[in-house]
């Protein structure tokens, strides 16, 4: 599994999110890629945006969570 964090598409209306995509070669199983996505929404606070499987069998995983800005009050 490759992971690559980058700022993706340009955010639209007010929510701001951030993204990462998951590649997960041919030879990962689909419950062990279930079980990787589901440590990243639990701990990681991502949630599933986009999935493509290429005719390889390559699967890429987009993810993506809530940018939450902190304002300074003093």
């Amino acid at each position: 599994m490759r992971s690559h964090s980058g700022k993706g598409p340009p955010p639209t209306g007010p929510d701001q999110y951030e993204y990462r995509t998951l590649t997960f070669p041919r030879t990962t199983s689909r419950a062990e890629a279930r079980r990787l996505l589901t440590e990243q929404a639990d701990y990681g606070r991502w949630e599933l945006d986009l999935v493509r499987v290429s005719f390889g069998g390559v699967r890429r995983v987009r993810l993506r969570r809530k940018i939450i800005r902190v304002v300074r009050t003093a």
